[in-house]
């Protein structure tokens, strides 16, 4: 049996999950409000319980063994609403006596830790879930793969890629519930959801839902930015910051992103260097990026004509789209480290987009340009990286295994007299 959604589209993750059910006890899926974790659970899942529902939350909190009753995988929704029933799964785990594929876990946020006794490991493996990359959604069709430039295959093609569509994309987003849906009425999915999501976190956190918005539109107006505490703080008081209320302001910040992470909204792009104990890779202050474009263009409230006409910005949250993508892509390789996708930035104000790293060591740098008139600039940034890494003699592995720009608009699919991949978006998948 199955509980698969008759709308549910396959995601790049689905194999990914089906090798986690072979070998654990019980898989966490977590991710976003709407990314699709529950269709996706449904999708490999033969029975199904929901705790957002108080009826039979409370029947839970009262017996957490009727939580575990079901066909088996058997998908528990929203568990961390009783973050208890964690350590019910792990001891449930440990009885079958080596039995896999028992329990999928989903959750939107993650729960207090001291509400749990013991951490899983071994019993319960985790899937990180994003909203869906151009190819999932039909964008792309796929004739580049990540995972294929790392072993060296890639074929000159035409490019069907166009600034009108791209900014179409920004805007309606990666959201399954958008996927069929006109323009005009997919935009409202994105300002519905930071809407819920203002309403659902500020009560339970005690924070205040103005403060918390005006910490996301922050972040939205400086995207691709490392910000500081500071100027986050500024933003947030309209910059009515003394010496008697900075250090609390700073403290009230790094408490309000926490939230946004742990509901996974926000996701940090930690710094690289080739040297694996570089101090680089600690000290670089992590940019901080959206889950999906389209939550930074709902905050800034520009739709696609706005794009169009501001190419600074459009830009910046073209790039938003494209680590999206890099992230989900990458998160499907199982050479890929978990935090696989990083930036570089060195004291010569050089800095390259994207580096991503697999476990042997071997490395990419992606530069991302919205047109064909900016992959020249790239070029020469992916070039300056490739010289100052092979000229570090504490670089394990110097040499990357491709250099790429990612692009939204360009005629061709190619490769630069440099070495260097010109990939548009609509082109890359997994």
């Amino acid at each position: 049996m199955t509980l698969r959604n008759e709308k549910y589209r396959d995601r790049l993750l689905d194999d990914n999950l089906k090798k986690h059910l072979r070998a654990f006890g019980a898989v966490e899926i977590v991710g976003s409000m709407w990314c699709g974790k529950t269709w996706m659970a449904e999708a490999h899942g033969s029975s199904k319980i929901n705790l957002s529902n108080a009826n039979v939350r409370t029947l839970i909190e009262a017996d957490h063994s009727l939580a575990l009753i079901g066909d088996r995988p058997h998908i528990i929704d929203e568990w961390q609403e009783v973050p208890t029933l964690w350590d019910e799964v792990r001891i449930a785990v440990d009885s079958a006596a080596g039995e896999r594929g028992l329990y999928i876990l989903t959750g939107s946020s993650t729960p207090r830790k001291e509400e749990t006794i013991h951490s899983g490991t071994g019993r319960i493996s985790r899937i990180r879930l994003r909203p869906m990359s151009l190819y999932e959604t039909g964008n792309s069709d796929g004739s580049v793969s990540l995972s294929g430039l790392f072993r060296g295959e890639f074929s000159n093609s035409r490019a069907h890629a166009d600034l009108q569509e791209i900014a179409d994309l920004v805007c309606k987003g990666g959201w399954p519930g958008a996927i069929d849906l006109d323009p005009d009425s997919a935009k409202l999915i994105p300002n519905q959801y930071l809407d819920t999501l203002m309403s659902s976190i500020g009560g339970k956190n005690g924070a205040n839902e103005y403060r918390l918005r005006r910490l996301l539109v922050s972040l939205a107006r400086n995207t691709g930015q490392a910000l500081a505490y500071h100027t986050i703080a500024g933003d947030i008081l309209e910059g009515d910051i003394d010496e008697k209320n900075e250090i609390a302001s700073r403290q009230s910040v790094e408490r309000m992103i926490n939230i946004f992470k742990d509901r996974f909204i926000i996701e940090e792009t930690t710094g690289w260097d080739a040297p694996v104990r570089s101090k680089s890779r600690v000290r670089v202050k992590s940019k901080r990026s959206f889950v999906d474009p389209s939550l930074p263009a709902a905050l800034l409230g520009v739709g696609k004509d706005r794009l169009i006409e501001d190419g600074q910005l459009f830009g910046r949250l073209f790039e938003e789209l494209c680590l999206r993508d890099l992230r989900i892509y990458a998160s499907c390789m199982d050479s890929a480290l978990p935090d696989a996708v990083k930036y570089y930035r060195d004291s010569d104000n050089l800095e390259v987009d994207a580096i991503i790293e697999l476990r042997d060591g071997r490395w990419a740098a992606i530069e991302i340009k919205l047109s064909d008139n900016k992959v020249q600039e790239g070029v020469r940034n992916l070039m300056r990286l490739k010289s100052k890494v092979a000229s570090n003699p504490l670089a394990q592995n110097p040499e990357p295994t491709f250099m790429a720009v990612l692009v939204g608009k360009t005629e061709f699919c190619r490769k630069t007299p440099e070495g260097v991949y010109v990939i548009p978006c609509t082109s890359l998948t997994a």
